[in-house]
This record gives structure tokens, C-alpha cells and sequence, in this order.
């Protein structure tokens, strides 16, 4: 679920780099946790909409090329995020084909190698997930912005498949990466990016977040 073209991303609970590899960072400075405690502040308050009319074409095609630079997000992200990358010959380093991804969810080395049976080991978590931004004021947005949304880097990241799946499309009120030393980051970087695209929160997952970042 990918994207961080020409965006910056984070390096802890803050600033933002481009095509950085924010899956390593973990605990954010003081100033990222103030600044993210200012936006959560700002973020509408509702209540969940129906999931009526969600579909993942809502979104456009999965991992659509949205920077125009040869490859598709998937692999942006998975080259961005992994580490000792190898690819695809003739594919102008697009098609990622091994690397090593130390999972900022669960903190663990997992060994990436494409193919129809371990593709899925890592795979690319939406941070805000797409049903849950749905339900959260994406439904109402241009078939554009989703799409921008959807292959956006700052709501993508690299991560442990198995736990990709038991995160599913729930919001930090449900779901937090098993990997305490991640939670700040995790949490700023959801902040940021409803902040970004005028997601509301409802009220459990605003006081979800206020908690962990209380702790950070």
C-alpha cells in the first residue's frame, strides 16, 4: 500500500525526509512529540460513516507509477525500506527482487525474496488503512485525491506480512505494532498523515493516541 514520492517522510515522531527509510527510526525527540500532539489537537472529532460503497478501486489501481518514475509504488517502497536491495536485471532497478527489512512492527530480520510463495512476507502496510479512511471521510473525496492517498509513501511502509494481516483495517484505538519502542513513531506518522488529507478521528483513537504519545 505505497508512496512517498517527492515526500518527506519521518525520521522518528517528526521531520520528514525524501525516500528516507523511516521503518528504522524509533524513539522521536521532544519537539516531533509536541508537534504531533498540536495536529492531533486540530483533527476532527466524528463518528465512524457506514462502510457502504467501500471498494478497493475506490482507491485506483493497486500500486499505480503516481511519480512517473518507471516503477510501481510497491517496489518504490520496497526499495526504499529495504536494505542489501537486489533487482531485476533490465528493469532499471524497479522490480526488487531480494533485500533484508528490519520490521519496524515487530523489530524483526526478515529475509524478503519475491516470488508467488514468500512475496508475502513483507508487505506493504497502509498505514491509515484504506477502509478505515473510508469510513473517515475518504468516501466523500475526488477519485484523484484517493488515489494519491492510496500510493502516497508517508502512509506506506514496508513491514512483517503476518502482522500486516492482524492489523487489517484497524485504527490505533484496536491495533499498535506489538514493538513498544515503534508506538511514537507509528502514531505521529498516522497523525501526520490525517492531518494531511483531512481524516477525522473518532474518540477512541483520538484518546489512543494521546496515551501513547503521553508515554513517548
Amino acid at each position: 500500500m505505497a508512496g512517498l514520492a517527492t515526500i518527506t517522510m519521518l525520521t522518528g515522531c517528526g521531520g520528514l525526509e525524501a525516500q528516507s527509510a523511516g521503518p528504522k527510526s524509533s524513539k522521536p525527540d521532544t519537539a516531533s512529540v509536541s508537534d504531533a500532539r498540536k495536529k492531533l489537537a486540530k483533527l476532527a472529532v466524528k463518528g465512524r460513516a457506514p462502510k457502504t460503497g467501500f471498494d478497493r478501486d475506490e482507491f485506483g489501481p493497486a500500486w499505480s507509477d503516481v511519480d512517473h518514475n518507471g516503477c510501481d509504488t510497491r517496489n518504490d517502497i520496497l526499495k526504499r525500506d529495504l536494505e542489501n536491495e537486489k533487482f531485476k536485471s533490465g528493469t532499471h532497478d524497479c522490480i526488487v527482487l531480494s533485500g533484508t527489512l528490519k520490521d519496524p512492527y515487530s523489530g524483526k530480520t526478515i529475509e524478503f525474496k519475491r516470488g508467488q510463495s514468500t512475496s508475502t512476507d513483507v508487505q506493504i502496510d497502509h498505514l491509515i488503512p484504506l477502509s478505515d479512511a473510508w469510513q473517515k471521510g475518504a468516501q466523500q473525496w475526488s477519485a484523484t485525491k484517493r488515489k494519491e492517498f492510496a500510493n502516497d509513501p508517508l502512509n506506506l511502509l514496508a513491514v512483517d506480512g503476518p502482522l500486516n494481516g492482524q492489523k487489517s483495517d484497524s485504527d490505533a484505538a484496536t491495533w499498535l505494532p506489538p514493538r513498544k519502542a515503534y508506538r511514537c513513531t507509528y502514531i505521529a506518522r498516522q497523525i501526520d498523515v490525517k492531518a494531511k488529507y483531512d481524516v477525522w478521528l473518532t474518540s477512541a483513537e483520538k484518546d489512543a493516541m494521546k496515551t501513547i504519545l503521553d508515554d513517548c
